[in-house]
């Protein structure tokens, strides 16, 4: 098992709970979120800017 620390731009969502599920399916592209955090919002280009660590399977 590997660990990796990643960014993403994710678009901002209606509802909080919206935009939770959106960046939880967008980092499981990447891996096994082990943690993750809203780092900065841009309102003007309606996006968040997320960081996280996942994990992802040796192969």
């Amino acid at each position: 098992m590997t660990t990796h620390f990643i960014t993403a731009e994710i678009d901002i969502q209606e509802t909080p709970t919206e935009l939770q599920k959106t960046i939880e399916a967008e980092l499981k592209k990447q891996g096994e979120p082990l943690r993750w955090a809203i780092t900065s919002v841009d309102e003007a280009q309606q996006k968040v800017a997320v960081e996280a660590v996942v994990t992802t399977s040796a192969e």
